[in-house]
C-alpha cells in the first residue's frame, strides 16, 4: 500500500508523527506532503524536530490567505503533487483547510480517501472546521472514528461504509509524552510557575479573534483568575495581543497574564498536566486536557467533543468573562476522567487497517441527513 499523508497545520503534524511509523511497521511505504498552511518555526518545522516527523516529500508553501483562497491554492499546488506520488490512499487528518483541500483533490482524482477524525460534530455552521470536516466525511472512503457516537453521527448521514471506531491518535501521543516527561518539567522553572498554581490559555478560533471586543471580553475574564495565566499567542492572535499591550502586561494585583511565544509539543505537554485549568478553543487541547486529568474551560458555546462536556471535564463557556472566571475557578470533578478516547493504540489499529482492509465503495448511495 502506498500511501500519502496530507498535512498543513500543528495538531495534523502531531497526528502524523505518532501514525506514519505505525504506517511504515505495517509494511506500507509512506509520503507526506505539506500544504503550508502553518509555516513558521514555532508553527511547523519545531514538530518535525521533536516529534521525529520525516521531512516532507512535498512541500506546498501556501500561506496564509482568506478560506476559500488557501483551500483553492492548495488544491491547485496538490493535484500535481499527488499526479507525482501516485498513492494507494490518501489520508487527511482532523477539520482544518488542509483537511478540506487534500480530501477533494484527491477524491476528484479518484484516490482513495482515509479520514483520520471522521464523524465529529459540533452543529455550528459559522465555524469553518465544521465545514471541512462534512465534507472531508462525504467524500472519503474509510473513516476513522475516535468514538462510536462520532461512528453514529455518520450513520445518521448515510456513511456506513468502512466505518471504523478506532480512538483518537492524539491521545496515543498525549499519553506517551505525559509518561516520560521528569516530575517538574524544565519549561516550569523557565517560567517559575509552581505545580497546579496557574492556568493555560490559548486562542485563535475565528469566533474569537475576528474583532478586539470579542478577544477583550476573554481577556477581561483571565484578568480576573488569582493565578499567573501562561498565554503561547498563535500568529493568528498576534496583533489582538499587542494591541492590548500583553506581550508585557502584569496587572496589579494576584493575576497576570504572561504572552509567550508558541511552545514545542512536549513543552506544551508539560505545561498542560501541571495547570490548574487550561481555558481554550482549541479542540485538540479539550481532548488531551482530559488525557491529563486538567479540567477544561472552552471559549465557545458548541463543541465537537461533547464526551468531555458529558464527563464534566469541559465547560462551554463561549466569550463572557463571568461564565470564564467561574467555570476556571470551579472544583474539578470527584471522579477520574474517563478513557474514551482510546487506551493509547489507535495508530497501531490504523496501521493495520490501512495495510491489510481492501476499501471497497460505498454501498449505497450517501444521503446527507444534517
Amino acid at each position: 500500500m502506498n500511501v500519502v499523508s496530507i498535512v498543513g497545520a500543528r495538531p495534523q503534524f502531531v497526528k502524523a508523527a505518532i501514525l506514519v511509523p505505525e504506517l511504515v511497521r505495517s509494511g506500507c511505504s509512506h509520503g507526506l506532503i505539506h500544504t503550508g498552511q502553518h509555516y513558521d518555526y514555532a508553527m511547523s518545522q519545531v514538530f518535525f524536530d521533536q516529534l521525529d516527523l520525516p521531512a516532507p516529500d512535498v512541500s506546498l508553501d501556501v500561506g496564509s490567505a482568506s478560506h476559500a483562497a488557501q483551500t483553492a491554492e492548495m488544491m491547485r499546488r496538490l493535484e500535481p503533487a499527488l499526479e507525482s506520488l501516485r498513492p494507494d490512499l490518501a489520508i487527511v487528518y482532523g477539520d482544518t483547510n488542509s483537511t478540506l483541500a487534500g480530501a477533494v483533490t484527491a477524491a476528484k482524482m479518484c484516490i482513495p480517501v482515509a479520514h483520520v477524525e471522521a464523524g465529529l460534530r459540533s452543529f455550528d455552521w459559522e465555524m469553518p472546521e465544521e465545514v471541512n470536516r462534512i465534507v472531508a466525511d462525504h467524500v472519503s472512503r474509510l473513516h476513522f472514528a475516535p468514538t462510536q457516537a462520532a461512528a453514529n453521527r455518520l450513520a445518521h448521514e448515510g456513511i456506513t461504509s468502512n466505518v471504523h471506531v478506532v480512538g483518537d491518535v492524539m491521545v496515543d501521543l498525549v499519553m506517551r509524552t505525559a509518561q516520560s516527561l521528569p516530575v517538574r518539567p524544565a519549561v516550569l522553572d523557565r517560567l517559575q510557575l509552581s505545580r497546579k498554581g496557574y492556568a493555560v490559555a490559548t486562542i485563535h478560533r475565528a469566533s474569537n479573534t475576528a474583532d478586539l471586543e470579542a478577544f477583550g471580553q476573554i481577556i477581561g475574564g483571565l484578568e480576573r483568575l488569582p493565578m499567573p495565566v501562561i498565554f503561547p499567542v498563535h500568529p493568528r492572535t498576534e496583533p489582538l495581543a499587542r494591541a492590548l499591550g500583553l506581550d508585557n502586561r502584569v496587572d496589579s494585583g494576584a493575576s497576570r497574564i504572561v504572552a509567550i511565544e508558541p511552545l514545542p509539543y512536549v513543552d506544551m505537554i508539560g505545561l498542560l498536566r501541571d495547570a490548574r485549568v487550561v481555558v481554550t478553543d482549541s479542540g485538540g487541547l479539550q481532548k488531551e486536557a482530559m488525557t491529563l486529568a486538567v479540567p477544561c474551560v472552552t471559549l465557545r458555546d458548541a463543541t465537537e467533543w461533547p464526551e468531555t462536556v458529558a464527563a464534566g471535564w469541559n465547560r462551554l463557556v463561549g466569550n463572557d468573562p463571568d461564565a470564564i472566571e467561574e467555570a476556571a475557578l470551579a472544583s474539578p470533578p470527584n471522579s477520574a476522567p474517563p478513557r474514551c478516547y482510546g487506551d493509547g493504540r489507535t495508530a497501531m489499529r490504523i496501521a493495520k487497517l490501512v495495510a491489510h482492509e481492501t476499501i471497497a465503495q460505498p454501498e449505497d448511495p450517501v444521503v446527507v441527513r444534517l
